[in-house]
């Protein structure tokens, strides 16, 4: 029987489903609508909520559901910036993201007083802390950028370095003028303020990531993991008011925490930024919209002059950050572009800043109204500032990132027209294993080359063909899953032989197989006989590049990758496959690599890095008679990577007999990758270049292979 009061609609609207059912058809159609118009998603938004808000068609009120999910949404934004950033780039660009930083800061400070000042005849004060709303930023088009897939370009590192620089710095300012207003700046503020940030930054930056490794080491649960990570990143915004902060530093801190953690080619990432993409910050600028309020425009010229004052000083102020940047930092025309375009949207610390300083009443005038440290011109300016600013931001941000994209693009296209492609074979016969052995597949790949990743497995002739097929349709189902969930997909192949590895040797002409990842049992002993029958076979009869990967922990929980490099390693023609491989696992994870090699490959290892940096330490390790010196060094979460040798190949020893033994003894609650090098398949331009090489010893034949290798990268960039 229908309900009379459901259908008794009135606005603005109370109905709570019906009001959640309204703004999902907004966040669907409205991007849709406004392509047409080549108009970005954010601003479509935008606009969308002032239309619907309580000062346009007033279809709803801002309430405390729209506040609640807009926040989530806000800090949503500043987690997952801190959570995509490179840290080997962040730290490269640790300096120029401080320059950046205080370029944004100081030059909107010195503009913003003088036009408060002089144009709008504030007191100091008043223009103090206007000009601080207009040196904090918010990274409102930040998902611009992810969408084109450039949040690993150097602009946007130091743009995000700056961003925390000038938040803070400007935070800062708010507090220093409401105190001195309020009377209550005191020795006693000071301490206050420096011992609850440090206490603050310490549990964020240390205490995160060891309870993170301690949970994710522990429990595997797709829900409860992200649960738990929205937790930590809502507590550490908790706390970082608790410590007079903003909540959104909290957040951002919290994604620099988790940042090696939650690698961004996992499957815990892909959730993260899907729920955020299509529901939290959609939200947080709808409600945004809905702040417009264009009744006041109608009947105040001083609103109209405040705020356009306040849109044109910020839109300069930071246009020339983003200028001196690109002329200090020898930056392109589009990163100065995207510069300008993440760092000119106001929201966040704008609108905390203005709300803080119109709730400070100095005092009243004779006829009882209060005097306010800022008044409400500067209150409905700062409204329209946001709306004006998050549309240019937009449209500057979608330039540049198209901009940059493109010449990425152009670049990977000039190095080389062949088609190039990674194809990953993932031979299964464990269901414990499969999810490691995909995410290893998975961080192993490059990110701007086409990948196929094959999962296979071989039934036997003489095995029951039911059973056996039900487990390996088992297998293969649960390694599609796996792949699914980090937005790769995966072939499968089954296939019939009457030897198993002679199907993987099979199936590896047949894909034209580039690297293979084998499997062994979670905390299994390795066979004396090597590595078993069955793996050593495979090793004996596939030529191309192998990953023999034992997991201890999720892939997720390691802090570093131990790479012990044999002698002459550098003089294997399948040498640059692996180093590609090492290098992705780098990017792809942000873990650290520890290279323990001879002279001759840690030259051409440190030119590699010189030109593609990651976070890498370089050690001089000569003496494999001595293998377990190392075991000095290998820490609780760390993987050991050994790459070995095939027999009567340059770099085999017959030491690498012993590593077994070595693994099952002394590293058997670490996670160990056995890498073997290709020795066939590659292709004709690198083989002769590689053959060209007859010693790896002299500084000329080093520059040659680092030549090729460098060549290799850049491809595969």
């Amino acid at each position: 029987m229908l309900n009379p009061n459901i259908l008794s609609i009135t606005l603005p609207l109370t109905n709570p489903v019906l009001i959640f059912s309204v703004i999902l058809f907004i966040i669907l159609f409205a991007p849709l609508v406004l392509h047409r118009f080549k108009i970005p998603d954010i601003v479509g938004l935008i606009i969308a909520g002032a239309l619907i808000g309580p000062y346009g068609l007033h279809i709803m009120d801002r309430d405390s559901s729209i506040v609640l999910f807009g926040t989530v949404g806000l800090l949503y934004i500043m987690f997952v910036a801190g959570l995509e950033i490179d840290m080997a780039d962040f730290k490269k660009n640790s300096k120029r993201g401080l320059i950046f930083g205080l370029y944004t800061f100081f030059i909107p400070m010195i503009l913003g007083t003088l036009a408060g000042v002089y144009l709008l005849d504030f007191s100091y004060p008043t223009s103090i802390l206007l000009a601080s709303m207009f040196a904090s930023h918010t990274l409102v088009t930040y998902p611009i950028v992810s969408k084109y897939g450039i949040t690993k370009n150097r602009a946007i590192n130091v743009t995000i370095g700056g961003t925390v620089i000038t938040c803070l710095l400007a935070l800062f300012v708010l507090a220093v003028i409401v105190g001195m207003s309020t009377g209550e700046l005191t020795q006693g503020f000071w301490i206050q303020l420096g011992v609850s940030t440090i206490v603050f930054a310490f549990i964020v930056l240390w205490g995160f990531p060891f309870v993170g490794r301690w949970y994710f080491k522990r429990y595997d649960d797709r829900v409860g993991q992200f649960i738990f990570v929205l937790g930590l990143v809502f507590f550490a915004s908790f706390l970082a008011e608790a410590a007079g902060l903003e909540a959104i530093i909290g957040a951002f801190l919290a994604g620099l925490a988790l940042n090696r953690l939650i690698p961004n080619t996992s499957a815990l990432m892909n959730r993260i930024e899907f729920v955020g993409n299509a529901l939290f910050i959609p939200f947080f600028l709808i409600g945004v919209g809905m702040l417009v309020n264009f009744h006041v425009f109608l009947y105040d010229l001083t609103t109209i002059w405040v705020a356009v004052v306040m849109c044109v000083v910020a839109t300069v102020s930071k246009f020339i950050p983003a200028w001196l940047a690109q002329k200090n930092f020898r930056f392109t025309a589009s990163e100065r572009t995207l510069i300008f375009g993440l760092s000119n949207a106001q929201a966040a610390a704008t609108l905390a800043a203005v709300l803080v300083g119109y709730n400070v009443i100095l005092g009243t005038t004779p006829e009882g109204e209060p005097i306010r440290l800022l008044n409400e011109s500067v209150l409905n300016g700062t409204i329209v500032m946001i709306l004006v600013t998050c549309i240019i931001a937009s449209f500057a941000t979608q330039k540049g990132a198209q901009e940059v994209a493109l010449a990425e693009f152009a670049e990977d296209e000039s190095v080389d027209n062949e088609e190039i492609e990674d194809r990953i074979l993932i031979p299964l016969s464990n269901i414990e294993n499969v999810e490691e052995l995909v995410s290893l597949a998975v961080t192993i790949k490059s990110k701007k080359v086409k990948a196929v990743m094959t999962a296979l497995n071989v039934i036997q002739a003489d095995e029951g063909d039911s059973m056996a097929e039900k487990k390996a349709n088992l297998l293969l189902e649960k390694a599609t899953k796996a792949a699914a969930a980090t937005d790769n997909e995966l072939v499968t192949s089954l296939r019939y032989d009457e030897d198993i590895v002679n199907g993987i040797k099979n199936a590896t002409k047949e894909h034209k197989i580039t690297d293979i990842v084998l499997g062994l049992r979670k905390e299994g002993v390795i066979s004396d006989t090597f590595l078993g029958n069955l793996t050593d076979r495979v090793l004996s009869k596939c030529a191309t590049t192998t990953l023999v990967y034992r997991p201890a922990q999720p892939l997720s929980t390691i802090k570093r990758y131990i790479v012990v490099v044999p002698f002459r390693a550098e003089r294997e023609i399948g040498f640059p496959y692996w180093v590609i491989r090492i290098w992705n696992m780098a990017k792809n994870s942000s873990s650290k690599i520890v290279f323990y090699a001879d002279t001759a490959v840690l030259n051409v290892l440190q030119d590699i890095q010189a030109k593609h940096h990651i976070e890498v330490e370089f050690n001089e390790f000569n003496n494999w008679d001595d293998f377990l010196i190392i075991s000095r060094d290998v820490k609780e979460n760390d993987a050991l990577m050994i790459v070995m040798s095939r027999r009567n190949y340059p770099s085999y020893l017959k030491n690498m007999m012993m590593i077994p033994t070595y693994l099952n003894k002394y590293f058997c609650k670490n996670s160990c990758i056995l890498v073997y090098p290709m020795q066939i398949g590659i292709g004709e331009q690198e083989l002769g270049a590689l053959k060209s090489i007859p010693h790896a010893d002299s500084h000329d034949s080093l520059d040659d292979l680092a030549d090729v290798l460098r060549g290799l990268f850049k491809r595969n960039k």
